[in-house]
């Protein structure tokens, strides 16, 4: 126990400044500059790669869509060649329009649908695909109107794999 004379100098000690003795918390101006700059390298090292990741995914997108409408222009074909439906004759059994696979065409009496609707392009931003119909030269970028044999993206951009968009 402490007399009362030791707690008068521990009382007086404590009040005149005893605690200049602790050390004061928090950070320096040179800690603060070293975090921040940590912070500014982690961040510049981590944009490229958010920007790759999204052209990625963006590129998964084009490749699902090109793939459906493909497909859905496929089993189109195959459902006319069936003689599920009649077709126009300079068509050679291929869709009219892509909207033509969205609106569906009776099959004995039934709407058949091809295409839910038809998908926006992840690299334009719009519903506006290129088209080419079997009349059409493989390498030209307009459309002759008589068919739909294929469609591709009016994206004029570059693939990660260094392709075009346009010849995917």
């Amino acid at each position: 126990m402490l007399s009362s004379r030791q707690l008068e100098t521990s009382i007086s000690t404590h009040a005149r400044g005893g605690l200049r003795g602790r050390r004061q918390r928090g950070f320096t101006l040179m800690e603060l500059i070293v975090a921040t700059m940590i912070l500014i390298i982690l961040t510049s090292m981590a944009l490229p790669l958010a920007k790759v990741t999204i052209k990625r995914e963006k590129e998964k997108e084009l490749r699902r869509d090109l793939w459906e409408m493909r497909d859905a222009i496929d089993r189109y074909k195959d459902a006319a060649d069936r003689g599920g439906f009649q077709t126009k004759v300079d068509s050679q059994n291929y869709p009219p329009t892509l909207e033509d696979l969205v609106k569906g065409v009776d099959v004995q009496g039934k709407k058949v649908r091809f295409l839910r609707k038809i998908p926006i392009d992840p690299m334009t931003g719009t519903t506006e695909w290129g088209m080419r119909s079997m009349q059409d030269d493989p390498d030209s970028d307009s459309w002759g109107g008589q068919s739909v044999f294929d469609v591709y993206t009016k994206s004029t951009g570059e693939a990660l794999d260094g392709t075009k968009y346009k010849d995917w």
